[in-house]
């Protein structure tokens, strides 16, 4: 099995894969994605998660992951939410030790009920009755 943190693979990313990219940040298409157009933003320094990135890291970010979202609603019509989440640290299942986002599409239907969205990562938590106030 390949390690991709021996050497990062995002620290070794290939020229033409990136999508877009500023001095601090680039973007790729994810190799394994959740739906089409699930991208990754990521910083080029590398460090391991989301708590460590500075100011103008995340600032960086955010106008690479708003440059990709007005992409993909040029591109692809049928997108009508996004999730942006990231993994910090194993227990939270990251699997490659260099920050990144990940930016997904979702269109109506991709799933029988799309409820609680990023509360997936817990199953049983994700589906949830309100409580009356």
């Amino acid at each position: 099995m390949i390690d991709p943190n021996n050497p990062c693979i995002f620290c070794d990313t290939q020229r033409q894969k990136i999508i877009f990219e500023n001095k601090l940040i680039y973007a790729t298409y994810d190799s394994y994605p959740v739906s089409r157009f699930h991208s990754l933003i990521i910083p080029k320094r590398h460090i391991d998660n989301y708590f460590k990135l500075s100011k103008e890291e995340l600032i960086s970010i955010n106008q690479i992951i708003h440059k990709i979202k007005n992409e993909i609603d040029s591109k692809d019509k049928s997108v009508k939410g996004f999730n942006i989440g990231t993994n910090s640290g194993k227990v939270a299942g990251q699997t490659i030790m260099h920050c990144h986002i990940h930016l997904i599409p979702r269109r109506k239907d991709d799933v029988v009920n799309p409820q609680g969205g990023v509360r997936a990562v817990i199953p049983s938590k994700q589906h949830y009755i309100r409580k009356n106030k």
